[in-house]
């Protein structure tokens, strides 16, 4: 943007416009148990972004699963997990007489769903509210309360600022701006492989059976790091940034040629 305003090619007026209304947005999911990043996607904040993250999401899971939901208060998300997670309901007659009730398509009965709604003034939160949206309150914070949490978003609050400290180009008045979309993805990939493989968690980490001597003169090592993707059993040790950037990617399966 800023070397299409310095070629002339918009106005001060139209650069500033699109700043203050930027197209892209960040989408996130992540597993707050084991705090794998399921998902991170670019695009603009419509249904069909929506729908986009909520189907990768739905190809992690495994058959018949159906996990909590807690979002923010976008009202597409609620269309979005209703189109995966729903059933066709026939109602039932009322009447001996008169048409045949049109089948309705209903959330599943196990799907638990709650939105984080905040009210800002003044770019300042003024006020936290809780939706309940598909199952019930009590239902909710009974699976909540097995882990020890309540209703909230905090979690995908404290990866965002993971991915402003470490993606430099979602940072907050900072010069090393994103030239597109598919630029921001690849970093955004990027920093989705370190999050998983390299970074340990210390919520994750697992005691020693017998302390193990370090290497200086500190006191032993009581304590296994984990990182998420340990933690849901894809690997079985931190990986490092090299091996990472050294990993060969096994090749997706190419169109047949007609």
């Amino acid at each position: 943007m800023l070397r299409d305003r310095k070629a002339g090619e918009i106005s001060a007026e139209e650069a500033l416009k699109r700043l203050e209304r930027s197209p892209y947005w960040v989408w996130t999911a992540m597993d707050p148990q084991s705090k794998l990043l399921v998902v991170v996607a670019v695009g603009s904040r419509t249904l069909a972004m929506a729908q986009r993250v909520v189907h990768q999401v739905t190809q992690m899971l495994a058959p018949g699963c159906v996990p909590l939901f807690l979002t923010d208060g976008l009202k597409d998300y609620a269309t979005a997990l209703l189109t995966h997670f729903g059933q066709w309901m026939h109602p039932e007659r009322r009447q001996e007489r008169g048409p045949t009730p049109k089948p309705r398509w209903i959330p599943l009965p196990e799907l638990l769903y709650a939105q984080v709604v905040k009210s800002y003034r003044r770019r300042r939160i003024v006020g936290v509210t809780h939706r309940v949206v598909f199952g019930t309150r009590l239902a909710i914070e009974q699976v909540l309360a097995a882990c020890g949490w309540t209703i909230n978003t905090a979690f995908i609050e404290r990866l965002n600022l993971d991915l402003r400290q470490r993606v430099a180009a979602i940072g907050r008045r900072v010069n090393t701006l994103c030239q597109g979309e598919v630029g921001l993805q690849d970093q955004l990939a990027l920093f989705q492989v370190y999050h998983n493989f390299v970074l340990p968690h210390t919520s994750l980490r697992q005691p020693l059976p017998i302390p193990e001597a370090s290497h200086g003169s500190g006191s032993a090592k009581r304590w296994r790091p984990c990182t998420p993707a340990m933690a849901v059993g894809v690997t079985d040790h931190v990986w490092s940034l090299k091996e990472v950037l050294f990993y060969r990617v096994p090749p997706w399966p190419q169109p047949q040629m007609v």
